[in-house]
């Protein structure tokens, strides 16, 4: 989580909810009925952000009991709801050539081509600023996102990633083509907008005034073009998944997509993707075997 997050969290919901007891009088009990009402209600929050809640909670209150403010920690022993991961639908052989036709003269076009080929997050996408881009060496600098407030109506301008980190991302010349013309789509909306151009912060994929894109106004278009091509439960993170699947599988080490993806670890990549690597391992194993043969002149 970023700071903002951090801070998000805290005035919106903990601080309304249990910011007016007193340590020594929180008990487990308030600690896991706070819980329990983010899961309820109209927009129940993620099994992850109720976590992350807790995570704040649990670290703040360790605090108090190494400083001997309060003798025990009150979080412990409370139930969280338990955290499902997704299974991955990375857009794979066939599907890519497919999903890049679909996408021919859609208006997120260049936006929908860097997320596959860089695996850039779509906060990071939308936050992208052109001094963030260097055309000539294709590389991407991303240092910054643009997140939806769900504690909040609107949208938040984040200047860290979500790891808190800086990092580069490179790309292919053709995709150094891709968003050279879309500086020049830029440019013609800017010239046709005149005065109502808005785009103080330099950002790379806009509206035709130059406002930062909506993140539901992406999934609505990605999802519209994936159930076209029959793939209704491919999400646009998977965007991401597929970038990191077709690099492992064309021999990109793992150390160079974790850099890529801006994973906390090589190890969080490898076990993301680690039904990729059973199979590339398979690949290998077959590879092995029939370098032996040739090499014996067996042919059992």
């Amino acid at each position: 989580m970023t700071l903002a997050s951090y801070k998000s969290k805290i005035e919106c919901r903990i601080k309304p909810a249990i910011g007016g007891s007193y340590l020594s009088a929180l008990t487990n009990v308030q600690l896991q009925t706070f819980y329990n009402s983010l899961s309820e209600g109209d927009a129940p929050l993620s099994a992850k952000t109720i976590q992350c809640y807790h995570a704040i909670i649990h670290k703040s209150l360790e605090q108090a009991v190494a400083a001997h403010v309060i003798p025990a920690n009150p979080s412990e022993h409370v139930k969280l709801p338990k955290v499902r991961k997704p299974d991955l639908k990375p857009l794979m052989d066939d599907n890519v050539r497919l999903f890049l036709e679909a996408i021919r003269g859609d208006r997120f076009e260049c936006l929908f081509i860097v997320a596959l080929f860089s695996g850039l997050r779509q906060s990071e996408l939308v936050g992208l600023r052109w001094d963030d881009v260097d055309l000539t060496n294709g590389v991407l600098t991303v240092r910054r996102q643009i997140q939806k407030a769900h504690d909040r109506a609107g949208y938040v301008s984040l200047d860290e990633t979500k790891s808190g980190k800086t990092r580069q991302a490179a790309i292919a010349p053709s995709i150094i083509q891709v968003l050279t013309e879309q500086r020049t789509q830029q440019d013609e909306w800017r010239t046709a907008a005149e005065a109502l151009w808005n785009n103080e912060s330099n950002l790379v994929f806009t509206d035709e005034l130059g406002g930062h894109l909506k993140h539901r106004t992406i999934q609505n278009h990605f999802k519209a073009i994936v159930a076209g091509m029959g793939c209704p439960k491919v999400r646009f993170h998977d965007l991401r998944h597929s970038y990191a699947v077709i690099a492992l599988q064309s021999g990109d080490s793992v150390k160079s997509v974790q850099e890529q993806l801006g994973h906390y670890s090589a190890a969080f990549t490898l076990t993301t993707y680690a039904a990729v690597s059973d199979t590339m391992r398979r690949e290998t194993r077959n590879i092995m075997e029939a370098a032996f043969k040739d090499a014996t002149g067996c042919k059992g």
